[in-house]
């Protein structure tokens, strides 16, 4: 029984490896979250890269006068 309990406390005070289990449970915590707001995470990108192509269309459209700026 005493060497059972020696053993999980070398167990429990081991940290080896703690660094790599951090990084995997962010990981796991962070794919759930998108998981569980996929749909509004897409309509919200579909928004931004909707906005992001009128703003370049309507660049393209516009008619820049040179006189105003201030090239030789």
């Amino acid at each position: 029984m005493e060497a059972l309990k020696t053993a999980w406390h070398r167990f429990w005070k081991e940290e080896d490896g703690l660094g790599t289990l951090e990084i995997l449970l962010i990981i796991a915590v962070l794919l759930i979250i998108a998981i569980a707001f996929r749909k509004w995470i897409t309509k919200w990108m579909e928004s931004l890269f909707n906005d992001a192509s009128k703003e370049i269309k309507d660049s393209k459209n516009v008619n820049i006068d040179d006189s105003k700026l201030g090239t030789p």
